[in-house]
């Protein structure tokens, strides 16, 4: 097959940790074509989507890990995937982006994660639709319902709904110290909606990525516990992570949400649980991938590519 990523520079990634670079290597070890392109690649132009993709070869050596080859302005449906692994920030240009995917899509593209499905799900607020398995949750602009909520159950997190890798997380305890400045600050003095969200002590022993692959939970998550004196567990807010098997509860989560969001074509999600509640649902550029399998044996990224085999071929 020819399977083009949609990604950022390539000469930024980490490739001992990069989630994008397992796929790209599981793909090339079956002998299919690996393209790469930028957003800033995608052209749309006489009412059709192409993109600037360059033919990647993988060297084996980890201090010059790809050569380029061609570049050519193709349709993305000249591609048998495109798989979409641009990080955030999910901003108006990442939405532009989702609707020239999805324009690309009714010219035959095959995009995972679908892309009208990215744009639908944002990350922090799409745990509302399964309310059974969080902890108490508010979603205000409102200093004044930001504040009920924090005197209603005292030790409260609050988060912007458009952060990444743990940017702009506070902790608030009952006694109350910065709240009025977090909630101002936050919420842009009432100008920006944020969540709220009931502490959950169980953070210390880390924020669980489980990862789901085409409805199917990966039967090990990555715990990321928090450094000393942190209350965010995300790697690139310094946690540790350290790979175990799934809880019976993580398993009741991951494969009662699996099913739907495969159906809304997520073909690749990453469920956050800290303890036993969902605490996010991420579609864009999910990882955790390498460490999985570097700690556990799992092949994450023979477990993704299968699926989109699967996907391409009806198989």
């Amino acid at each position: 097959m020819k399977i083009a990523f949609l990604a950022d520079p390539l000469s930024g990634f980490k490739i001992y940790k990069d989630s994008t670079f397992a796929m790209m290597r599981e793909a090339a070890r079956r002998g299919h074509r690996i393209y790469a392109f930028e957003q800033r690649h995608l052209v749309l132009e006489e009412g059709v989507v192409t993109a600037e993709a360059t033919e990647i070869q993988l060297t084996g050596d980890p201090d010059d890990w790809y050569r380029e080859g061609d570049t050519d302005t193709v349709p993305l449906s000249a591609f048998d995937a495109v798989i979409e692994r641009k990080d955030p920030p999910f901003d108006m240009e990442y939405v532009y982006g989702t609707y020239l995917l999805e324009l690309a899509e009714r010219q035959g593209a095959r995009v995972f994660n679908k892309p009208s499905a990215i744009r639908d799900h944002n990350e922090k607020l799409t745990i509302a639709q399964f309310s059974q398995f969080t902890s108490p949750t508010l979603v205000s602009s409102s200093g004044t319902r930001l504040r009920a909520f924090h005197a209603e159950h005292g030790d409260v997190i609050f988060k912007p709904l458009d952060g990444m890798g743990g940017a702009g997380i506070f902790r608030v305890k009952d006694d109350g110290l910065n709240l009025g400045s977090i909630i101002e600050t936050l919420t842009d003095n009432g100008a920006r909606t944020i969540m709220a969200q009931k502490y959950i002590p169980a953070i210390v022993k880390g924020d669980k990525r489980v990862l789901v692959i085409d409805g199917k939970p990966v039967p090990f998550s990555l715990a990321r516990i928090p450094q000393a004196g942190e209350v965010r567990g995300n790697l690139a807010a310094g946690g540790t992570g350290v790979a175990q098997p799934l809880t019976e509860r993580d398993r009741e989560i991951a494969e009662s949400l699996g099913p739907i969001l495969a159906a809304r074509g997520l073909l690749l999600v990453g469920l956050d649980v800290i303890g036993d509640f969902l605490t996010e649902v991420n579609v864009t550029s999910p990882t955790c991938f390498q460490e999985i399998t570097d700690q556990t044996g799992f092949d994450v990224a023979a477990m993704f590519i299968d699926a989109v085999e699967r996907r391409v071929t009806g198989n």
